[in-house]
């Protein structure tokens, strides 16, 4: 009885809308592992990354040098 009460004054109080009950839950997908192929593929570009950086860092400096 208590709780029809508390859910008819929340009703009243146009507050019941917006409080989920545990019923209107859903289950969902759960979503994939992650597997060896994506940790290696962001390790590759983690890799290309920093060397594209050191080689433009290294072209700077050369031609600073050459300039000099």
């Amino acid at each position: 009885m208590a709780s029809f009460a508390l859910d008819l004054v929340l009703w009243l109080t146009s507050v019941r809308g917006h409080i989920p009950r545990f019923d209107d839950f859903r289950p969902v997908p759960s979503t994939p592992t992650v597997g060896a192929g994506h940790v290696v593929r962001v390790m590759v570009i983690t890799a290309a990354v920093f060397a594209a950086l050191s080689l433009a860092v290294w072209g700077t400096v050369w031609i600073a040098i050459q300039l000099l």
